[in-house]
């Protein structure tokens, strides 16, 4: 699976993975408002070799399929991102 990779300019370390580049209609309004203009930072292939660098693969694909998208923050969270990024 292909996706693409957004980081976050309001809270450094946070990514937002979607399936198809640009089309962020699975995403919760509320969470690209705390998210703010996500910027494209690489379409990366799920199936390939590469390993993602903080986030495991398989649950990427699984959340992408399961809810449109997958939510990557920092260890070091102000807990508004960890009641978001279960949002269905």
């Amino acid at each position: 699976m292909l996706c693409a990779i957004y980081k976050s300019k309001k809270k450094v370390g946070s990514y937002l993975y979607i399936q198809k580049r640009d089309d962020f209609s699975a995403v919760p309004n509320n969470l690209l408002e705390h998210f703010g203009k996500p910027e494209l930072v690489m379409m990366f292939n799920l199936s390939g070799n590469k390993p993602l660098r903080h986030a495991d693969k398989n649950e990427v694909e699984k959340k992408i399929k399961s809810q449109g998208f997958y939510l990557q923050i920092p260890n070091k969270d102000d807990g508004l991102f960890n009641s978001l990024s279960e949002i269905k």
